[in-house]
Order: C-alpha cells, then structure tokens, then sequence
C-alpha cells in the first residue's frame, strides 16, 4: 500500500476515534449535568458537534451508544487491573484485591454510574440494558472466583459454591460500595477494606 494512502487511513482512524470520544464526552456531560433527565440523542449530538445520524453511525443504536459508554466507564476506571487482580493464583487474595479494585472502578466515576443506576428502571430498553449486562458480567465473575475458593479449600465447610457466589455478588454491587461512600461518606481505601473484611470472614476459613 503507498505511504500516502497509509498516512490517510491513519488520519481517518484518529478522526474516527476522537469522534467517538466526543460522544461518549457529552453522553457523561449530560448524566452529570442533568441526572434526573433522560439523555436525548439531539442534545448530545449538539455537544459532540456531531450529527445526530453520526451517532447511530458509530453505535448502531441508543442501546449500543450506553453499552459503550458503560464499558468506557469500567476501563477508565481501572476495569483490567481489577479483572487482573481477581485472577491471580491465590482465589483468597484475588478476593480482597479483586474488591478493592472493584471499589477504586466504582469510586472513579460514582456520580455517572449512580445515574446509570438510577435510570434502569426508567429506560429498560437502552440503559437498564446496559446495566444488566454488566451486572451479568459480574455475576459471572464472582460465581468463578467462588469456585476457585472453593477448589483451593478457602472457604468454610459450610459455605457452598453458590452460597460464595451469593455473597460475593453481594459484597461487589455498586450498591454496598455506594452505601458506604455516600451513605456513611467514607474514604475509598475504607469502603474497600470494610467489604474485603466483611467477605472475607463470611466465606474464607480463619487464617
């Protein structure tokens, strides 16, 4: 391929990535701005100096625009290191590491996730699905990471694999780590260390 033809490609791909990022900019603007709202493809085109068609171009739909929005969240706010953490060798460290880092993610970006939140019930189709999605994500996370307690003889005689997988998904919702952090204000490493604690003594046997 000549260089020039290259060089363009690569122009439009740039393009193409920041016109994505001016969305995704201006969906976040919006939720923080006017959380009680529901979020309207006009006004975010008009952020993002784009048309609304450009939207549905780049995401498919208003669902596919939330699912990435969702997803850019996480990994901004430290989705593969916490991924990361979950899966290293020790199941019993993973799970302390795994729910601080799941508290730093949530901690990262609290305000648009609890809009997020908040709006499922009212928008089913597109954030509840972006939600759900997610969650299914976690739950599948945490029914594995129960399991590899369970093989590497952590947990107490009497918790099953599916009562750790309970209360892992438990101790991992955005709910326990925002009761904590906005209900009883406290730190972050706090918050992480009250449900590592908390999981840990429920599920593992005594060191």
């Amino acid at each position: 391929m000549p260089p020039t033809r290259k060089y363009e490609q690569r122009l439009r791909a740039k393009a193409a990535d920041q016109t994505r990022r001016r969305i995704l900019d201006a969906v976040y603007q919006c939720l923080i701005e006017a959380p009680s709202e529901q979020v309207g493809m006009d006004t975010v085109a008009k952020l993002a100096e784009v048309s609304r068609s450009t939207i549905y171009t780049v995401f498919g739909s208003r669902a596919g625009l939330f699912d990435a929005l969702g997803m850019d969240l996480l990994h901004r706010g430290g989705f593969a290191d916490m991924v990361n953490a979950v899966l290293q060798p020790d199941a019993r460290r993973g799970l302390r590491d795994g729910i601080t880092g799941n508290v730093h993610m949530y901690a990262a970006h609290r305000d648009v996730l609890r809009t997020l939140f908040s709006m499922a019930q009212l928008d089913a189709d597109a954030v509840g699905g972006t939600v759900r999605r997610l969650e299914d994500g976690r739950a599948q996370g945490m029914n594995d990471l129960a399991r590899r307690l369970h093989d590497q003889g952590a947990l107490r005689d009497e918790v099953t694999v599916d009562h750790a997988g309970h209360l892992l998904w438990l101790h991992t919702s955005f709910d326990a780590f925002d009761l904590l952090f906005s209900g009883r204000s406290l730190p972050t490493d706090a918050v992480a260390t009250l449900l590592a604690d908390a999981a840990e003594r429920a599920l593992c046997r005594p060191t």
